[in-house]
Order: C-alpha cells, then sequence, then structure tokens
C-alpha cells in the first residue's frame, strides 16, 4: 500500500492508503475524500477529480496525455501543476505524493 495525502482548500488533510496499480482518482474514491467526485469513472471525460500536484511531486507523475490536456483545458481553475488524478497511476515511487484539491470541486 502506497500512502497519499490529499489537501481540501481549507487545509484539511486525508491521508488514505492506495493499492499499487489502481489510479490516485480510485484511491480517493474508495476512502471518501471529500472533492474528487469522479464523475466519468476514471475515463478521462470530465475533470472532476482535478488535483493539484504538489510542486516536489510533478517530475515524478510523468507528463500529461493530449486527453488528460484537452480535459484540464477546460477547467475554470488550472495551474502549471494541474492534473486529473484518474491519469496518475499508483505506484512504490509516489509512497508520500500530496495533492490538493481546487476549491471549485466543493
Amino acid at each position: 500500500m502506497v500512502k497519499i495525502t490529499f489537501i481540501e482548500h481549507d487545509g484539511s488533510e486525508h491521508t488514505v492508503e492506495a493499492k499499487v496499480g489502481e489510479s490516485v482518482m480510485l484511491a480517493a474514491v474508495n476512502n471518501g475524500v471529500p472533492g474528487i467526485d469522479a464523475d466519468c469513472g476514471g475515463s478521462c471525460s470530465c475533470a472532476t477529480c482535478h488535483v493539484y500536484v504538489d510542486p516536489e511531486w510533478e517530475d515524478k507523475l510523468g507528463s500529461t496525455n493530449p486527453m488528460e490536456e484537452e480535459m484540464l483545458s477546460l477547467t475554470n481553475d488550472r495551474k502549471d501543476n494541474s492534473r486529473l488524478s484518474c491519469q496518475i497511476n499508483v505506484t512504490e515511487e509516489i509512497e508520500g505524493l500530496v495533492v490538493q484539491t481546487p476549491e471549485f470541486q466543493f
């Protein structure tokens, strides 16, 4: 299991344990993390799993794919460190990952 910390816009933290091979979005949904709606179920077609990746983790997660870029372009609160959590795979290398959920998803 890999620990991931989700920080809400108000600073509330939720640290969850995720299974290697699942997505960060699925880990959030399975653990009831507020702000990760995942309306499309992880098919990269809604952006309701938008997160901001802590800067120290950006290089470890790889780059966005074209579909993710398209979905992120539709979000109002996009930043340079925006990602869709459905597109981030849980691996041992992301133990301790920290992401923040945007305020508009609450």
